[in-house]
Protein backbone atom coordinates (compact mmCIF):
# COMPACT_ATOMS: atom_id res chain seq x y z
CA UNK A 1 0.00 0.00 0.00
CA UNK A 2 1.17 3.42 -1.24
CA UNK A 3 1.33 6.58 0.84
CA UNK A 4 -1.83 8.13 -0.33
CA UNK A 5 -3.81 5.33 -0.34
CA UNK A 6 -2.75 4.22 3.37
CA UNK A 7 -3.42 8.85 4.11
CA UNK A 8 -6.93 8.13 2.49
CA UNK A 9 -7.36 5.20 4.66
CA UNK A 10 -6.59 6.26 7.73
CA UNK A 11 -8.51 10.23 6.90
CA UNK A 12 -11.69 7.96 6.68
CA UNK A 13 -11.64 5.95 9.85
CA UNK A 14 -10.24 9.16 11.96
CA UNK A 15 -13.15 10.88 10.54
CA UNK A 16 -15.63 7.82 11.48
CA UNK A 17 -14.21 7.45 14.86
CA UNK A 18 -16.97 7.83 17.50
CA UNK A 19 -15.23 8.30 21.01
CA UNK A 20 -12.12 8.98 22.35
CA UNK A 21 -10.88 5.45 22.95
CA UNK A 22 -11.47 4.63 19.68
CA UNK A 23 -9.51 7.64 18.08
CA UNK A 24 -6.58 6.52 20.59
CA UNK A 25 -6.28 3.26 18.86
CA UNK A 26 -6.66 4.51 15.90
CA UNK A 27 -3.57 6.74 16.62
CA UNK A 28 -1.98 3.66 17.84
CA UNK A 29 -2.35 1.96 14.70
CA UNK A 30 -1.04 4.11 12.48
CA UNK A 31 1.01 6.44 14.28
CA UNK A 32 2.72 4.30 17.16
CA UNK A 33 6.06 2.74 16.99
CA UNK A 34 4.63 -0.51 15.52
CA UNK A 35 2.17 1.59 13.27
CA UNK A 36 1.25 1.84 9.56
CA UNK A 37 3.90 4.70 8.69
CA UNK A 38 6.68 3.21 10.71
CA UNK A 39 6.48 0.28 8.48
CA UNK A 40 6.47 1.87 6.05
CA UNK A 41 9.18 3.98 6.81
CA UNK A 42 10.90 0.28 7.14
CA UNK A 43 10.51 -0.39 3.66
CA UNK A 44 12.40 2.58 2.39
CA UNK A 45 15.63 0.04 1.99
CA UNK A 46 13.60 -1.64 -0.90
CA UNK A 47 12.87 1.70 -2.95
CA UNK A 48 15.18 2.70 -5.97
CA UNK A 49 18.28 4.98 -4.07
CA UNK A 50 17.24 8.18 -6.43
CA UNK A 51 13.23 7.70 -5.18
CA UNK A 52 14.24 7.40 -1.13
CA UNK A 53 14.08 11.20 -0.48
CA UNK A 54 11.39 12.02 -2.13
CA UNK A 55 9.45 8.89 -0.55
CA UNK A 56 10.34 9.41 2.95
CA UNK A 57 9.55 13.32 2.60
CA UNK A 58 5.74 12.35 1.52
CA UNK A 59 5.55 9.97 4.60
CA UNK A 60 6.38 12.11 6.56
CA UNK A 61 4.37 14.93 5.21
CA UNK A 62 1.18 12.18 5.65
CA UNK A 63 2.05 11.53 8.72
CA UNK A 64 2.15 15.38 9.54
CA UNK A 65 -1.17 15.96 8.36
CA UNK A 66 -2.47 12.66 10.16
CA UNK A 67 -0.97 14.06 13.69
CA UNK A 68 -3.70 17.80 13.06
CA UNK A 69 -6.48 15.79 11.65
CA UNK A 70 -6.04 13.65 15.09
CA UNK A 71 -5.99 16.59 17.21
CA UNK A 72 -8.95 17.85 15.45
CA UNK A 73 -11.21 15.11 15.65
CA UNK A 74 -10.03 14.63 19.43
CA UNK A 75 -11.15 17.91 20.21
CA UNK A 76 -14.18 17.69 18.53
CA UNK A 77 -14.88 14.13 20.45
CA UNK A 78 -13.89 15.53 23.34
CA UNK A 79 -16.72 18.41 23.41
CA UNK A 80 -19.36 16.36 22.47
CA UNK A 81 -18.70 13.27 25.47
CA UNK A 82 -18.35 16.74 27.51
CA UNK A 83 -22.02 17.61 26.69
CA UNK A 84 -23.07 13.97 26.89
CA UNK A 85 -22.10 14.02 30.33
CA UNK A 86 -23.41 17.01 31.25
CA UNK A 87 -26.29 16.77 30.02
CA UNK A 88 -26.91 12.96 32.02
CA UNK A 89 -25.90 14.71 35.37
CA UNK A 90 -27.89 17.65 34.99
CA UNK A 91 -30.59 18.91 37.66
CA UNK A 92 -33.52 19.25 36.29
CA UNK A 93 -35.24 22.37 37.98
CA UNK A 94 -38.34 21.35 36.82
CA UNK A 95 -38.59 18.51 39.72
CA UNK A 96 -40.72 19.89 43.00
CA UNK A 97 -38.17 20.07 45.61
CA UNK A 98 -37.97 17.65 48.56
CA UNK A 99 -39.64 18.68 51.42
CA UNK A 100 -37.15 20.00 54.31
CA UNK A 101 -38.01 18.72 58.24
CA UNK A 102 -37.08 21.17 60.72
CA UNK A 103 -36.22 20.08 63.79
CA UNK A 104 -37.89 21.38 67.51
CA UNK A 105 -36.67 21.96 71.00
CA UNK A 106 -37.24 18.78 72.94
CA UNK A 107 -39.70 19.53 75.55
CA UNK A 108 -37.73 19.57 78.36
CA UNK A 109 -34.96 21.51 77.02
CA UNK A 110 -37.68 23.90 76.29
CA UNK A 111 -38.28 23.51 80.17
CA UNK A 112 -34.83 24.26 81.18
CA UNK A 113 -34.91 27.40 79.25
CA UNK A 114 -37.40 28.48 80.86
CA UNK A 115 -36.25 27.60 84.01
CA UNK A 116 -33.39 29.32 83.52
CA UNK A 117 -34.89 32.49 81.88
CA UNK A 118 -36.65 32.56 85.30
CA UNK A 119 -33.99 32.05 87.53
CA UNK A 120 -31.67 34.44 86.19
CA UNK A 121 -34.39 37.39 86.03
CA UNK A 122 -34.43 36.62 89.51
CA UNK A 123 -30.53 37.57 89.84
CA UNK A 124 -29.30 33.66 90.12
CA UNK A 125 -26.22 32.46 88.15
CA UNK A 126 -26.03 29.71 85.71
CA UNK A 127 -23.14 27.54 85.92
CA UNK A 128 -22.87 23.15 85.83
CA UNK A 129 -21.07 21.13 87.69
CA UNK A 130 -20.13 17.55 87.24
CA UNK A 131 -22.68 14.70 86.99
CA UNK A 132 -19.92 12.15 88.16
CA UNK A 133 -19.25 13.26 91.31
CA UNK A 134 -17.14 12.11 95.34
CA UNK A 135 -19.06 11.00 98.09
CA UNK A 136 -17.60 14.10 99.93
CA UNK A 137 -19.58 16.34 97.90
CA UNK A 138 -22.73 14.56 97.31
CA UNK A 139 -22.83 13.80 101.31
CA UNK A 140 -20.51 15.04 103.34
CA UNK A 141 -20.54 18.48 102.65
CA UNK A 142 -24.54 18.21 102.49
CA UNK A 143 -24.67 17.71 106.35
CA UNK A 144 -25.54 14.17 105.39
CA UNK A 145 -24.24 12.01 108.78
CA UNK A 146 -22.60 8.48 108.27
CA UNK A 147 -25.44 5.68 107.80
CA UNK A 148 -27.92 8.10 108.46
CA UNK A 149 -31.56 6.94 107.10
CA UNK A 150 -31.73 9.53 104.91
CA UNK A 151 -29.14 7.73 103.01
CA UNK A 152 -31.55 4.72 101.89
CA UNK A 153 -33.35 7.46 99.44
CA UNK A 154 -29.89 8.23 97.48
CA UNK A 155 -29.10 4.46 96.74
CA UNK A 156 -27.18 5.28 93.65
CA UNK A 157 -24.76 3.46 90.87
CA UNK A 158 -21.06 3.76 92.13
CA UNK A 159 -18.21 3.77 90.57
CA UNK A 160 -16.18 2.92 93.51
CA UNK A 161 -15.54 3.56 97.09
CA UNK A 162 -15.02 7.84 96.56
CA UNK A 163 -16.82 8.00 93.38
CA UNK A 164 -20.72 7.88 92.52
CA UNK A 165 -23.14 8.83 90.18
CA UNK A 166 -25.02 12.27 91.64
CA UNK A 167 -27.94 11.74 93.13
CA UNK A 168 -29.07 15.27 93.77
CA UNK A 169 -27.81 18.75 91.95
CA UNK A 170 -27.25 19.37 95.45
CA UNK A 171 -24.00 18.51 95.68
CA UNK A 172 -22.61 21.56 93.83
CA UNK A 173 -22.94 23.42 97.08
CA UNK A 174 -19.66 22.40 98.35
CA UNK A 175 -18.25 23.45 95.49
CA UNK A 176 -19.81 26.94 95.12
CA UNK A 177 -18.69 27.18 98.72
CA UNK A 178 -15.11 26.83 97.77
CA UNK A 179 -15.06 29.20 95.26
CA UNK A 180 -17.25 31.90 96.11
CA UNK A 181 -17.94 33.61 99.11
CA UNK A 182 -21.34 35.68 100.07
CA UNK A 183 -23.07 37.29 98.92
CA UNK A 184 -24.48 34.52 96.12
CA UNK A 185 -27.13 33.65 94.30
CA UNK A 186 -26.50 30.46 92.00
CA UNK A 187 -27.66 27.80 90.11
CA UNK A 188 -27.33 24.78 87.96
CA UNK A 189 -29.34 22.32 86.22
CA UNK A 190 -28.52 18.50 85.57
CA UNK A 191 -28.63 15.09 85.55
CA UNK A 192 -29.32 12.84 88.73
CA UNK A 193 -28.86 9.01 89.21
CA UNK A 194 -30.92 7.09 91.56
CA UNK A 195 -31.34 3.18 92.01
CA UNK A 196 -35.50 3.29 91.09
CA UNK A 197 -37.54 1.53 90.40
CA UNK A 198 -39.47 3.01 86.70
CA UNK A 199 -42.95 3.54 86.31
CA UNK A 200 -45.11 6.93 85.23
CA UNK A 201 -43.79 9.22 88.24
CA UNK A 202 -40.17 7.83 88.99
CA UNK A 203 -36.80 7.26 86.82
CA UNK A 204 -33.76 5.97 87.73
CA UNK A 205 -32.04 9.08 85.59
CA UNK A 206 -33.90 12.99 85.66
CA UNK A 207 -33.43 16.37 85.54
CA UNK A 208 -33.17 18.78 88.68
CA UNK A 209 -32.44 22.45 89.23
CA UNK A 210 -30.64 23.02 92.46
CA UNK A 211 -30.65 26.93 93.54
CA UNK A 212 -28.95 28.52 96.73
CA UNK A 213 -28.88 31.80 97.95
CA UNK A 214 -26.19 33.47 100.86
CA UNK A 215 -26.35 37.23 102.28
CA UNK A 216 -26.99 38.51 105.48
CA UNK A 217 -30.75 38.67 106.58
CA UNK A 218 -32.13 35.84 104.07
CA UNK A 219 -34.85 34.24 105.75
CA UNK A 220 -37.78 32.42 105.36
CA UNK A 221 -39.60 34.78 103.60
CA UNK A 222 -37.20 35.36 101.14
CA UNK A 223 -37.16 32.00 99.97
CA UNK A 224 -40.92 32.19 99.97
CA UNK A 225 -41.13 35.17 97.95
CA UNK A 226 -38.35 33.90 95.22
CA UNK A 227 -39.91 30.70 94.67
CA UNK A 228 -43.98 31.77 94.27
CA UNK A 229 -42.38 34.46 91.71
CA UNK A 230 -40.64 31.53 90.12
CA UNK A 231 -44.01 29.46 90.21
CA UNK A 232 -46.24 32.31 88.60
CA UNK A 233 -43.15 33.08 85.70
CA UNK A 234 -43.32 28.95 84.79
CA UNK A 235 -47.13 28.50 85.25
CA UNK A 236 -48.71 31.46 85.54
CA UNK A 237 -50.04 34.85 88.20
CA UNK A 238 -52.97 32.66 89.57
CA UNK A 239 -50.72 29.84 90.69
CA UNK A 240 -49.97 29.31 94.58
CA UNK A 241 -47.07 27.69 96.52
CA UNK A 242 -47.52 25.97 100.08
CA UNK A 243 -44.58 24.97 102.04
CA UNK A 244 -45.34 21.90 104.59
CA UNK A 245 -42.36 20.59 107.25
CA UNK A 246 -39.77 18.21 105.53
CA UNK A 247 -36.52 16.88 106.49
CA UNK A 248 -33.65 17.44 104.32
CA UNK A 249 -29.86 17.09 105.99
CA UNK A 250 -28.71 20.14 104.13
CA UNK A 251 -31.71 22.26 105.45
CA UNK A 252 -33.26 23.49 109.10
CA UNK A 253 -35.87 23.96 108.37
CA UNK A 254 -36.95 22.57 105.44
CA UNK A 255 -39.94 22.30 103.64
CA UNK A 256 -41.47 20.63 100.93
CA UNK A 257 -42.98 23.33 98.63
CA UNK A 258 -45.90 22.34 96.24
CA UNK A 259 -48.07 24.74 93.78
CA UNK A 260 -52.23 24.73 93.15
CA UNK A 261 -52.70 22.50 90.25
CA UNK A 262 -53.29 24.08 87.26
CA UNK A 263 -55.22 21.26 85.62
CA UNK A 264 -57.80 20.77 88.16
CA UNK A 265 -61.44 21.09 87.22
CA UNK A 266 -64.79 21.25 89.23
CA UNK A 267 -63.10 19.80 92.16
CA UNK A 268 -61.20 16.77 90.24
CA UNK A 269 -58.17 16.27 90.47
CA UNK A 270 -55.06 16.82 93.64
CA UNK A 271 -55.72 20.22 94.68
CA UNK A 272 -51.87 20.51 95.41
CA UNK A 273 -48.80 19.41 93.32
CA UNK A 274 -45.45 18.59 95.03
CA UNK A 275 -42.55 19.97 93.11
CA UNK A 276 -39.40 19.41 95.62
CA UNK A 277 -37.91 20.34 98.63
CA UNK A 278 -36.34 23.28 99.81
CA UNK A 279 -35.47 24.96 103.14
CA UNK A 280 -32.49 27.23 105.12
CA UNK A 281 -28.77 26.06 104.72
CA UNK A 282 -28.11 24.41 107.73
CA UNK A 283 -25.82 26.24 109.59
CA UNK A 284 -23.47 23.27 109.69
CA UNK A 285 -22.67 23.19 106.07
CA UNK A 286 -21.95 27.13 106.20
CA UNK A 287 -19.90 27.19 109.14
CA UNK A 288 -17.81 23.84 107.20
CA UNK A 289 -16.91 26.04 104.60
CA UNK A 290 -16.05 29.11 106.88
CA UNK A 291 -18.73 30.86 106.71
CA UNK A 292 -19.95 33.34 109.65
CA UNK A 293 -23.42 32.01 110.62
CA UNK A 294 -23.95 35.15 113.08
CA UNK A 295 -23.49 37.39 109.48
CA UNK A 296 -24.87 35.08 106.65
CA UNK A 297 -27.80 33.01 106.09
CA UNK A 298 -29.69 31.12 102.96
CA UNK A 299 -31.68 29.59 101.49
CA UNK A 300 -31.81 26.37 98.61
CA UNK A 301 -33.90 24.43 96.91
CA UNK A 302 -34.16 21.48 94.46
CA UNK A 303 -37.00 20.90 92.07
CA UNK A 304 -37.55 18.34 89.58
CA UNK A 305 -37.44 19.45 85.84
CA UNK A 306 -39.34 17.08 84.12
CA UNK A 307 -42.41 17.45 87.05
CA UNK A 308 -42.13 21.40 85.85
CA UNK A 309 -42.75 19.77 82.14
CA UNK A 310 -45.51 17.40 83.55
CA UNK A 311 -47.60 20.60 84.99
CA UNK A 312 -46.73 22.68 81.95
CA UNK A 313 -48.22 20.27 79.67
CA UNK A 314 -50.72 18.41 81.46
CA UNK A 315 -48.45 15.01 80.80
CA UNK A 316 -49.48 12.25 83.46
CA UNK A 317 -46.48 9.86 82.35
CA UNK A 318 -42.95 11.15 82.42
CA UNK A 319 -41.52 7.92 80.23
CA UNK A 320 -43.14 9.78 77.57
CA UNK A 321 -39.91 12.31 77.53
CA UNK A 322 -37.71 9.36 77.02
CA UNK A 323 -39.17 7.55 74.04
CA UNK A 324 -38.14 9.40 71.44
CA UNK A 325 -41.63 8.99 69.66
CA UNK A 326 -42.16 11.72 67.40
CA UNK A 327 -46.03 11.58 67.30
CA UNK A 328 -45.44 12.82 71.36
CA UNK A 329 -42.75 15.18 71.39
CA UNK A 330 -43.79 17.16 68.05
CA UNK A 331 -46.96 18.27 70.26
CA UNK A 332 -44.34 20.81 71.89
CA UNK A 333 -43.05 23.31 69.22
CA UNK A 334 -41.23 25.58 70.76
Amino acid sequence: MNVQELEAKAIAEIEAAESLDALEKLHTNYLGRSGEYTTLLRSIGSIQPDQRKQFGQAVNESKAKLESLFAERKGALGKLEAQSKSAKEAVDISMPEYPHRFGIPHVLAQTIERIQNALIGLGFQYDEYPELETVDYNFKALNYPPDHPAMDDQDTFYLDDHRLLRTQCTAFQGRVFEKIKPPLRQFTIGRCFRNEAVDRTHNHTFMQVDALMVDKGVSMAHLKGTLTMFARQMFGEDIEVRFRPDYFPFVEPGVDYGVTNPFRKNGQGPEWLELGGAGMVHPNILEAYGIDTDRYSGFAFGLGVERIALLQYGIDDLRLFFDSDLRFLEQFPA
